[in-house]
């Protein structure tokens, strides 16, 4: 095996290795969501209760958040090649261990495992992607790469629920294992070592500050709905620690010879524009995640795999938009392609605060199809332009980087999203109860049967009132993040030129040449 790779071509072998790329990162991309429908079912096979359950998920996202800053110095230090295939090696054992989980308490650390080598797994493809094509096909690598990392969260509900509908839970992390081997086998053969900087010192105490302050704001986050935000001790206390963490962490960063994070990335301006455009994407992608699936659940009733198929549609959108914008970029400048993407998102969600009960499934998978279309017109020149002028030495650290912040934009997506539904809700609940009173000539028309003397009337007009609460709710919320979209448009103009000829670190590996 290992001469027939030796003898293969050089395209022949990018290839290859661009197919182990995109499997690892569609593995990790789809275990960020695929969890999400099996929930209920887990939480009966595991004996938990409902709080418990939800570490399922607290501890994958918690632990792939610590782990992602790290991934830049590990893969200087000890070799991309061999942290690629930990990683994945990990992140498959891992997920058998999820799957041959009989309690809460097997499932929680195995989750923390593949949380944990999963992190490395987006940031390192990237940069392989990167390394293996030559600067004027990035734009295409790109597009490649970006179609695992966008549609895995997308398209992770809808496998989700048909292996769980169709088999059992257990599938959704099985499923992981022959891919994972596969990847593994695969990066052993294609993969070319990089250089490993032997000399490199870890910075334990910057690690672990930002690990707290990572872990703590992640909770934070995760539960804050659940606990009751501020109104929480705990919220309190993890957000107390995080600023804590934080600030231990950029005092001693900036004032020690070798930081854990190399703070000279943020010195090129492309890079940093596409770090903030990342956390958009973030809070966009995963946000309006957050409100479809419950909006087609539980105010239209859609059965669980319907709704995930109808979310899925987007994917379609955003399979089109990277296959088309790859090539768009030969021609467009990124800053154009962003400028657009964000445009069509946010004249999509102005169309959705329109969403009420009687929208129709076609309407909803329209302008899915067209807000995925928006999302994949903006990621896929945010990753190419990032890496446009950054040294090549310091792309591992950039790859991570940008994972990290797109993965807190994430979490701050949807923890913004459902608190504002929330409280939206009970709010415009309020409000319209106001108007509930023996005097209103509506209710006075509609008969005994929205009574307010009868338990039977006042239990129907409370459900009506939820109702009409919860859609003027989801359409406030698709106001949110449209308002958020249109006030980062401006912001378009810091992305510089994607046009220049000239690319700082721009020599591919040599065996990809």
């Amino acid at each position: 095996m290992t001469r027939l790779a030796s003898g293969m071509s050089p395209s022949a072998r990018r290839i290859m290795l661009t197919v182990c790329a995109m499997t690892a990162t569609i593995m990790q991309a789809l275990d960020t969501t695929v969890a999400n429908v099996a929930l209920p079912y887990m939480q009966g096979s595991l004996s938990a209760s409902l709080d418990q359950i939800n570490w399922v998920l607290t501890s994958y996202i918690v632990a792939s958040a610590i782990m992602t800053a790290p991934i830049g110095w590990m893969s200087d230090r000890y070799g991309r090649k061999r942290l690629f295939v930990i990683c994945c090696a990990g992140f498959t054992f891992a997920s058998l261990l999820c799957a041959s989980s009989q309690d809460i308490g097997a499932m929680v650390p195995a989750r923390l495992l593949q949380g944990a080598f999963g992190a490395a797994l987006v940031p390192l493809s990237q940069s392989v992607m990167l390394d293996a094509y030559p600067p004027e096909q990035r734009g295409q690598a790109m597009a490649i790469w970006g179609m695992g990392v966008m549609l895995g969260p997308i398209m992770g509900p809808t496998l989700g629920g048909f292996l769980t509908d169709q088999y059992s839970w257990h599938w959704v992390f099985l499923i992981n294992l022959p891919v994972g081997i596969v990847t593994v086998l695969g990066l052993m053969l294609f993969m070319d070592e990089t250089k490993m900087q032997t000399e490199m010192r870890f910075d334990w105490f910057g690690f672990i500050a930002l690990a707290i302050g990572i872990g703590s704001l992640q909770l934070m986050l995760d539960r804050g709905e659940q606990a009751g935000w501020f109104g929480s001790t705990e919220i309190v206390v993890e957000l107390i620690v995080s600023i804590a963490g934080f600030y231990y962490f950029f005092a001693h960063s900036l004032t020690t010879d070798e930081p854990f994070v190399r703070f000279e990335l943020f010195k090129d301006r492309n890079f940093a524009a596409a770090c903030l455009f990342m956390v958009m994407i973030g809070v966009l992608l995963f946000g309006t995640m957050a409100l479809i699936t419950p909006f087609t659940q539980n105010l239209l009733g859609y059965p669980i795999l319907t709704a995930s198929y109808v979310l899925g549609a987007r994917g379609v959108g955003t399979l089109v938009a990277m296959m088309a914008v790859g090539r768009l970029l030969k021609f467009v400048e990124a800053r154009t392609l962003v400028f657009s993407g964000l445009s069509l998102s946010a004249a999509t969600l102005y169309h959705m605060v329109g969403f009420t009960t009687d929208t129709s499934t076609q309407t909803i998978v329209v302008t899915g199809i067209i807000l995925g279309a928006g999302l994949g017109l903006v990621f896929v020149p945010l990753s190419t332009v990032a890496f446009a002028t950054l040294p090549g030495e310091l792309r591992n650290s950039g790859t991570s980087m940008l994972t990290l912040v797109r993965n807190i934009g994430s979490s701050v997506g949807i923890s913004m999203v459902i608190a504002n539904l929330t409280n939206t809700t009970s709010l415009m609940h309020a409000r319209l109860a106001e108007h509930i009173n023996p005097f209103n000539n509506a209710l006075q028309q509609a008969g005994p049967m929205l009574s307010t003397a009868t338990d039977q009337g006042r239990a129907l007009l409370d459900a009506m009132l939820t109702q009409q609460a919860t859609v003027i709710a989801y359409d406030n919320t698709f106001k949110l993040l449209m308002i958020l979209t249109l006030i980062v448009l401006p912001l378009v103009l810091v992305i510089g030129s994607s046009r220049a000829k000239k690319e700082a670190g721009a020599a591919p590996v040599p065996a990809m040449d």
